[in-house]
């Protein structure tokens, strides 16, 4: 009797260790997002990413080149109309960063900002 219960509760581990080991990747899916760069604005011009897990940044230019750049986060890109730009990132602390456009637009180009807050 005290077999069959082990030999159930082992069966019962090792079905449920696939599923368990699903999940987790599921959770480690990239969130993608898509964010457009105009002049003199990105849209959406903020997003919010967890701490250790990866995403993937997804720049395009509706009408000239474009950049972005953080300091803080490593990210240096160059946004070309037609190309766009992906940045692949893994944050590995919280808190808000602001990026800037990072190739001169225009008259607002200062004003070119995006921030990506990151929490746990």
């Amino acid at each position: 009797m005290l077999k069959q219960s082990l030999c159930a509760a082992i069966s019962g581990i090792v079905l449920l260790v696939p599923s368990l080991h699903s999940l987790m990747q599921a959770d480690q899916a990239p969130q993608t997002i898509q964010i457009t760069a105009h002049r003199f604005a990105f849209a959406p011009n903020e997003v919010t990413l967890k701490v250790n897990q990866p995403a993937v940044l997804v720049f395009q230019s509706e009408d000239v080149t474009h950049g972005m750049h953080f300091d803080d986060l490593d990210i240096n890109a160059t946004i070309a109309k037609g190309t766009g730009a992906t940045v692949k990132i893994t944050p590995d602390k919280t808190g808000d960063f602001v990026g800037h456009c990072a190739v001169f637009c225009g008259v607002g180009h200062g004003e070119m900002a995006f921030t990506i807050h990151v929490v746990e």
